[in-house]
């Protein structure tokens, strides 16, 4: 049987754009079944649904591949290289570019075929890639394979470079010649992610309450966003990075040189006043072939009239003050 060396798989990743690659042996991931259960149970999943079906799946991943032997990881830099305004309406940073599904699983074909076309003997070889649009646990398989670990805010963050990073993985029938070891968790004392979430949704260490997270709510919620926790959105149009601008570790991030991940002109103007008369022609413009479009543009409508609502509520309040302050009753 032939064995594909391990530091060629890293090199040529390296060479393709990736960030960090480390390979794990495919095996069950047996010891996240307990925490997967009890997340599910507690309703922590909201809306995602599909986060329950293919358990068996998404516990073992040489039911997605059979005959897999190695799970190749990889971690794909996004962290922009220009951003918005702070004072401006917030879109968290994996979506400024194009939409990263297609730009990973380009790059992951393309190393594939790199990898065959390596040894021409492998050619037979079983092989899927994957981001996050099957059900396999990315941020466990690259903490297995030595990429980073799980931090208390549930992301995967790698050693002197942080956790702004798009994931992706090679489930393959080839055998490696050597395979990676998991690191341990170098959060040490640290709550700042706790702390700093503007709902908290962070309840606890490790452990994401998704009912609770602006992220989600602003993202992957179909429904409406509850008024106790709308009040926390602040300036976020798209999505919530609170708990990782927070987090120590990601003073490490560098600007990511990939093309795709560039903002457009269009989403860096996106200004307070355009949301006055948002329409459908403006957001399919501005977000053309960007990671917004998973909110959909009635998505988009419900979270602006959560925050005009907010905007309203403040100024309000501001001239009942004024309002007390000119009769002398503060």
């Amino acid at each position: 049987m032939t064995i594909v060396t391990a530091e060629y798989v890293k090199q040529e990743a390296l060479k393709n754009g990736f960030a960090a690659c480390g390979i794990a042996p495919a095996m069950a991931a047996s010891s996240e079944a307990v925490f997967l259960d009890e997340w599910l149970k507690s309703g922590s999943h909201a809306g995602m649904s599909y986060m329950a079906n293919h358990r068996d799946l998404r516990l073992d991943p040489q039911k997605l591949v059979e005959g897999a032997k190695s799970i190749i990881s990889v971690a794909l830099n996004y962290y922009p290289s220009k951003k918005r305004a702070a004072e401006e309406l917030y879109i968290a940073y994996y979506a400024y570019g194009k939409d990263y599904h297609r730009v990973l699983k380009d790059k992951l074909y393309t190393l594939w075929q790199v990898i065959l076309g390596a040894m021409p003997e492998t050619k037979g070889a079983g092989a899927r890639g994957f981001t996050d649009s099957a059900p396999i646990l990315e941020r466990y398989w690259a903490w297995r394979a030595g990429l980073g670990w799980i931090g208390k805010n549930t992301n995967l963050i790698i050693p002197r470079r942080g956790s702004f990073f798009f994931l992706g993985e090679i489930v393959t029938t080839l055998e490696l010649d050597a395979y990676d070891v998991p690191l341990k968790s170098r959060c040490g004392t640290c709550t700042r992610c706790l702390d700093a979430c503007p709902t908290k949704a962070l309840h606890r260490p490790y452990c994401l309450d998704a009912n609770r997270c602006l992220s989600y709510l602003t993202i992957e919620n179909r429904g409406g966003i509850p008024e106790g926790l709308a009040k926390s959105l602040g300036n976020r149009l798209y999505g919530c990075d609170t708990c990782q601008l927070v987090c120590p570790w990601n003073r490490f991030a560098s600007p990511t040189e990939e093309p795709a991940f560039q903002p457009s002109m269009e989403l860096l103007r996106l200004r307070w006043d355009d949301l006055n008369e948002f329409s459908r022609e403006d957001y399919a413009r501005i977000f053309s072939g960007s990671a917004v479009k998973r909110a959909k543009y009635e998505g988009l409508v419900r979270t602006i009239h959560c925050l005009k609502a907010n905007d309203e509520k403040e100024n309000n309040a501001k001239n009942n003050d004024l309002e007390s302050d000119s009769f002398g009753k503060k």
